[in-house]
């Protein structure tokens, strides 16, 4: 889904062609390869360090601290810029130190005058463009910079400008530079960090009845969902929906195709709410599939372990009623969250997973991080079997465009971390083991009539 910028242009050189025989030929061949030499060699190295210019699109940048301060957009670019407290921030990974220029390309109303400045690599410069209309590109140049080490390099762009006066439709990002060979950003319109995720394997035939999981969050920006329990049908976590507003949610997808809309779902292949305990929010969703969903709010926070515990009761041959419950942080009794009756099913639980998602991109260059643990599952006859090992894998955002995602162990937990252009990447399918607590979790859930 997402491409990888190579600044450096690649240099070919023809093979030299077969000398004739003969003393005289020779004689003379190794007197031009003497004198020509120095020069070949001096075309050769300019080759080498010279980079096309680096285009970073606008729509690809962050706007901070308020992601609505001005418009962003595939076709426009960042429009409506007018308040010098926002500043315009790109993102990128240099593989190696060196000098760069920077300049951006804007458009103006004619004769207006903006003056920014640029800071990247420690360093400072300042700008002044005029406009030659709105439907003309101008370009700020900002000089030199100097990228000491490889690394991550940020780019913040503010506004010199009066309150309320444009600073310009930005159109792109332009660099070049020997620090600029192989630099990687993300050239796409899709903004969100990569999603993340941990699989749990366990074996295909084993009747696994219910899932437990504990989830902490370490950070907590806006549009993040930490997810705890995923299986075939549906998953089970919590999200941070605003600065005011987070919930639990539990959701169970429908049999069929229909990606989008619910309506067009029979009957017969529509999950059914059972159950849902107080404070929940029941209803449809779709466009991710379609299926029940559910959710309530609940102000969980940061650097508190949430637990998580799904279970998958066969009501006959082709149904199973899944049911979430949730222990918040300091509560002893466990809340239901709902129940939903799904057709096409009759098993258990299988296909275990955890993720984390940044599902609006408007803040996706914010870092994300929850640790993962216990996990547990019981089978059918009661047993519980601690759940050690875990395998790595994410989105196709996170295969060219954002490297900044990563899994490990930390405290004897896992953990997933997206976000934050950080030096995070780990190698897709990469498979961690923590160690193991022995000790499974004594669970006294609470009667519900119906299941």
């Amino acid at each position: 889904m997402r491409k990888q910028m190579r600044g450096g242009t690649e240099t070919r050189h023809r093979q030299t062609p077969t000398m004739p025989r003969g003393a005289v030929r020779a004689s003379l061949a190794a007197r031009m390869k003497r004198l020509l030499f120095p020069a070949w060699l001096g075309l050769c190295l300019a080759s080498s360090v010279a980079v096309a210019e680096l285009r970073v699109p606008a729509f690809t940048a962050y706007l901070d601290p308020s992601p609505e301060g001005a418009r962003v957009s595939e076709k426009n670019g960042i429009r409506g810029w007018k308040d010098p407290a926002l500043k315009v921030l790109w993102f990128g990974d240099v593989r190696s130190a060196g000098t760069f220029t920077a300049s951006v390309a804007l458009r103006l109303p004619a004769g207006i005058v903006s003056k920014l400045r640029l800071t990247a690599a420690g360093q400072s410069r300042d700008a002044s463009v005029t406009g030659a209309g709105e439907d003309k590109i101008v370009t700020a140049g900002f000089g030199g910079f100097d990228a000491k080490a490889a690394g991550p390099l940020r780019f913040a762009l503010a506004s010199l400008n009066a309150a309320g006066s444009p600073a310009g439709d930005l159109d792109a990002l332009l660099l070049d530079g020997p620090a600029m060979v192989d630099a990687h950003f993300n050239l796409e319109e899709r903004r969100n960090a990569a999603s993340v995720h941990l699989a749990y394997p366990t074996p295909k035939e084993l009747p696994i009845e219910g899932f437990y999981d504990e989830v902490t969050a370490v950070d907590d920006p806006t549009s993040t969902f930490y997810m705890a329990c995923g299986w075939h049908r549906g998953y089970f976590g919590m999200q941070v929906n605003s600065a005011t507003e987070r919930r639990i949610i539990f959701s169970v997808w429908d049999s069929g195709n229909e990606a989008v809309d619910r309506a067009k779902v029979p009957k017969e292949d529509r999950v059914q709410l059972l159950a849902k305990g107080d404070g929940v929010v029941a209803n449809d969703f779709g466009n991710e599939g379609t299926g029940g969903h559910s959710h309530r709010v609940f102000p969980w926070k940061t650097g508190e372990t949430q637990r998580f515990y799904v279970t998958a009761r066969p009501a006959d041959a082709t149904h199973t009623i899944y049911t979430g419950y949730f222990l918040a942080a300091g509560e002893t009794r466990w809340q239901l969250v709902a129940s939903f009756k799904a057709p096409k099913d009759g098993g258990r639980l299988r296909g275990l997973h955890s993720f984390s998602e940044n599902f609006w991109g408007s803040n996706g260059h914010l870092r994300r991080k929850a640790l993962y643990g216990d996990q547990w599952i019981r089978t059918s006859d009661g047993r519980w079997t601690e759940l050690t090992v875990a395998t790595f894998s994410h989105d196709p955002t996170g295969k060219k465009a954002r490297l900044d995602r990563s899994m490990g162990i930390e405290g004897g937990r896992f953990y997933l971390l997206h976000g934050g252009f950080g030096p995070a990447s780990t190698r897709f399918g990469e498979r961690f083991e923590r160690i193991p607590t022995g000790k499974a979790p004594v669970i006294d859930l609470p009667e519900v009539p119906g299941i």
